[in-house]
């Protein structure tokens, strides 16, 4: 996808979440938008922080696993650091999590909302090198206006 992609998705996601109240069904609508519009990707869904680990929440794609430590796997590592990780090969990546072995690559997003961590966006592809600087810069952009759009709730799902 390109940056005028990734420019209509946004629209998008604002017309269908701008005026949500429930930021449940907000999410799951963030998650499916995103789900059906990425080629060649097999699993994506956000993972709430709830403590000191990450827990599952909306998704598409296979079961997954429920909990994640903050110290383990990709989402680990994004959630600890704040930090998007982009991974080419997960195969390569110490400590990557195998929920499912048809996984090659991974995008790690983390999910800020009130300058604090409330969970983070993953999205794998059974493509090596699948996501470009451009995918990462595209969904970084699409996560903060979500973030933003979560900001006058209270409690983040």
């Amino acid at each position: 996808m390109n940056q005028a992609d990734y420019d209509l998705l946004d629209g998008q996601l604002r017309a269908l979440i701008g005026d949500e109240p429930d930021a449940l069904a907000a999410a799951g609508n963030f998650v499916a938008l995103l789900y059906d519009a990425l080629d060649d990707v097999n699993w994506l869904g956000i993972y709430v922080l709830r403590g000191e680990e990450l827990v599952l929440g909306p998704f598409q794609g296979k079961p997954a696993c429920v909990h994640i430590a903050l110290d383990e796997g990709v989402c680990g590592a994004a959630a600890s650091t704040m930090q998007t990780q982009r991974v080419a090969d997960v195969r390569a990546f110490a400590g990557h999590i195998v929920c499912d072995p048809d996984s090659r690559s991974e995008l790690v997003v983390p999910l800020v909302v009130h300058d604090r961590l409330v969970g983070v966006l993953d999205i794998d592809s059974p493509a090596t090198r699948r996501f470009s600087a451009a995918d990462q810069a595209g969904i970084e952009n699409l996560c903060d206006s979500f973030c933003r759009m979560q900001e006058p709730r209270k409690d983040f799902i």
